[in-house]
């Protein structure tokens, strides 16, 4: 869990940078998704394995970085055109139910337990939503851009916990490489059909912003949180996709001079580790 709540940490100051650095000032955002998933195949290249993953799972590997990061930030980055950065945080409140109904489909039944505590988790981040945000509605189409990406990365997650546990002699750092091999590639389409190079500009701040986001957010948090969410079950890994909604709204709100309303946020929090709470005594219990 520690892993988790480092990369939801990690990733929460990382919404108003794209926002107001990057894609809310002009930069394309297919370039951007790019930039960053190149640097984190760079970051990860020197400890690719491919002798330590049995043949059988390498294409689903390259599948998994497919979907999980190539689509995912494809399509989230693409919001940025159409909401601000707290909208972004708090339009990821469904995630914890996407990766919940993936779980038991994938098992073939209904874990009650872990289905209430994704729903105590969202409720939680809709206190926040409805405390803090004037227009709940926000833009239609920037929200299902979003929904798009969060079903990804939902999807990824838990394909990745299968995938990993097929064979003992595969570690986290030995195939990362490989997931972001298959997200540059999934990247690459779209940047050739939007990005011009002529009109390409890059300042300093931007350089530095690409260069810590592709590193760090994209790169160490992405392998904290596939390598946390093998470490914990699928409830706890449902709720804690929430557990940055809070932290990024503080860091947009508060960083970027908008006046936060602090009630909503730590009821909204209190929600959350309520919904841990839940799960893990239901687990516990259980075993």
């Amino acid at each position: 869990m520690l892993y988790l709540l480092i990369a939801s940490l990690i990733w929460a100051f990382s919404f108003g940078l794209i926002k107001h650095v990057l894609v809310g000032v002009g930069m394309d955002a297919n370039f951007v998704v790019l930039v960053r998933l190149a640097l984190s195949f760079l970051l990860f290249l020197p400890f690719l394995r491919l002798k330590r993953i049995p043949p059988a799972n390498r294409l689903p590997l390259f599948g998994i970085g497919i979907v999980q990061y190539g689509l995912m930030y494809t399509l989230y980055i693409c919001s940025y055109h159409f909401l601000a950065a707290h909208q972004i945080a708090l339009f990821t409140i469904f995630t914890p139910i996407y990766v919940t109904l993936i779980h038991n489909a994938r098992r073939k039944r209904f874990e009650s337990v872990f289905f209430l505590s994704s729903l105590l988790a969202v409720a939680g981040a809709a206190m926040i939503v409805v405390g803090t945000e004037t227009d709940t509605r926000g833009t239609l189409y920037g929200f299902l851009l979003l929904q798009g990406a969060n079903l990804c990365f939902a999807l990824g997650q838990v394909w990745y916990r299968v995938v990993m546990k097929r064979s003992e002699t595969m570690r986290d750092l030995d195939v990362f490489g490989l997931l972001y091999l298959g997200a540059v590639c999934a990247a690459v389409l779209p940047a050739c059909l939007t990005v011009r190079p002529a009109e390409l500009s890059c300042t300093l701040p931007q350089a530095l912003t690409l260069l810590y986001l592709g590193t760090i957010p994209s790169g160490v948090a992405f392998f904290l949180w596939n390598a946390g969410a093998r470490r914990v079950n699928a409830g706890t890994m449902a709720v804690l996709n929430n557990a940055k909604v809070p932290l990024a709204v503080v860091c947009s709100l508060v960083l970027f001079g908008e006046d936060p309303r602090w009630m909503p946020l730590l009821a909204g929090g209190a929600a959350l580790v309520g919904a841990v709470i839940v799960n893990e005594r239901f687990t516990r219990a259980r075993q």
